[in-house]
């Protein structure tokens, strides 16, 4: 639970920053494939589809693990499944440093999404415990902004020291730091603040955490949050896990040092975008959904224009576009902010992990369509793209439909007279939902 006094202690502070240093770690192996995907095709002989396979086989595994790190973080508390996480991340990323064939690279990269699934929801549920409601969405930007200095690290930086050192001895150093770095979590990272009692976790039968998803899943607030983060975080997974470099270099003609400098992009607009975001719906939640909705307008727009240009497209115009895509991360976190307000405590982590899915699934299945696609046209990657538009499409679709049920939970809660976490107006558009009384906004 949160800390009593409402105010975070020092320590706390301290068990967050090595805790969202571990998920600085998890972003740095999942992304660094983004500059590596040409080295990779080269080294085990694949074309296209193939090499989608490794961002497919990496995040379907991180996708399909996020219920069940849930539950475990839930059951064993996240300090234990943050250590085994930063462990898996380490022998994942040696093993591939040392594999020389497709099939076993193809395991470590999976290797690599196993531990990767199990770090970000540890650290929210230890923000969850160690700080206030209030702050909650603030640090959850923090958390967010902090990783991607992982993904900074994995573009530039990692491209140079591919081709300076190569692909072996690069992946076994950052490899074993982070097995080093296990040290540090065991140590420094504890589940509850100072003063308060650990939870009493009874092991979970297979029908109690069918029954835990269960709630988690018919909680309308955490499918509202699975669709949010379906919807707005997979176009910059796409383009940074695998297809930025790709595109950039053989669809638009830019060197591949000018690529791996554009994604950065991604992550600068990202760390930027987060904690102001972060900062502005702690303070206005009721802003949450106009965010969301303002945000995929724009991405279809910038989608129509990429797409749509004639020709190469200018780095003048790639930049900005990219800044904006940018913000599909900071305004996915809202998903989770949703996940924590409409679930009690004890579900946070079932919830966040329900919640983190929808962004991964979408994420696998662009990456897998943009990949078939370029197989099937020959490599054109105007068309491909367009697989991209599609999962907006839907992912919107599927998000307005839960907003509306959503909403209509909030009328029928407040008529019952239970607190509500958002307090919202009823809009024309509610004229076929539940009647209840009108609050303010």
């Amino acid at each position: 639970m949160p800390p009593a006094t409402g105010r975070a202690t020092a320590r706390s502070w301290l068990i967050w920053l090595a805790a969202v240093t571990a998920y600085l770690f998890a972003v740095f192996h999942r992304t660094s494939f983004g500059v590596a995907g040409l080295q990779a095709a080269e080294r085990f002989g694949v074309g296209a589809a193939a090499l989608g396979t490794f961002t497919v086989l990496q995040v379907g595994v991180y996708a399909a693990m996020q219920i069940p790190t849930g539950v475990l973080v839930d059951r064993y508390g996240p300090r234990r499944v943050l250590t085994v996480a930063v462990l898996v991340l380490g022998a994942g990323q040696i093993l591939l440093g040392v594999a020389h064939s497709y099939g076993l690279a193809l395991f470590a990269r999976g290797v690599l999404g196993l531990g990767d699934a199990l770090t970000f929801v540890s650290v929210l549920r230890l923000v969850a415990a160690h700080f206030p409601g209030g702050q909650y969405a603030l640090l959850m930007s923090f958390t967010s902004a902090i990783g991607y200095i992982g993904n900074l690290a994995a573009t530039v930086p990692l491209a140079l020291l591919l081709d300076d050192a190569g692909w072996t001895p690069t992946f076994l150093a950052v490899g074993a730091v982070t097995v080093l770095y296990t040290v540090v979590v065991t140590l420094r990272v504890r589940d509850v603040p100072a003063g308060v009692p650990p939870a009493v976790r009874e092991q979970v039968r297979p029908r109690e955490f069918a029954h835990q998803v269960a709630e988690a899943w018919r909680t309308p607030g955490t499918r509202l949050g699975f669709w949010v983060h379906f919807s707005t975080m997979f176009a910059p997974n796409a383009l940074t896990l695998l297809w930025g470099v790709p595109w950039l270099v053989q669809g638009q003609g830019q060197s591949k040092a000018t690529a791996s400098a554009l994604l950065t992009v991604f992550v600068f607009g990202s760390m930027a975008g987060g904690p102001l975001l972060g900062g502005l719906i702690g303070r206005h939640p009721s802003l949450r959904m106009p965010l969301v909705g303002g945000y995929i307008g724009g991405a279809a727009l910038v989608w129509a224009t990429l797409l749509g240009w004639p020709g190469q497209v200018p780095v003048a115009v790639l930049v900005p576009a990219f800044a904006f895509l940018a913000f599909g991360g900071p305004v996915s976190m809202i998903g989770f902010a949703l996940a924590r307000d409409y679930n009690p405590l004890s579900r946070v982590g079932t919830a966040t992990g329900v919640v983190n899915v929808g962004g991964f699934v979408a994420t696998t299945i662009a990456a897998l369509a943009v990949g078939v696609l370029l197989q099937a046209t020959g490599g054109n990657f105007r068309l491909a793209l367009l697989a991209l538009v599609v999962v907006l499409a839907v992912g919107t679709a599927r998000m307005l439909v839960w907003w509306r049920r959503a909403r209509a939970h909030l009328f029928l809660a407040e008529a019952r007279g239970e607190e509500l976490p958002v307090r919202i107006t009823r809009r024309r558009w509610d004229a076929a939902l539940p009647e209840a009384p009108i609050v303010a906004a």
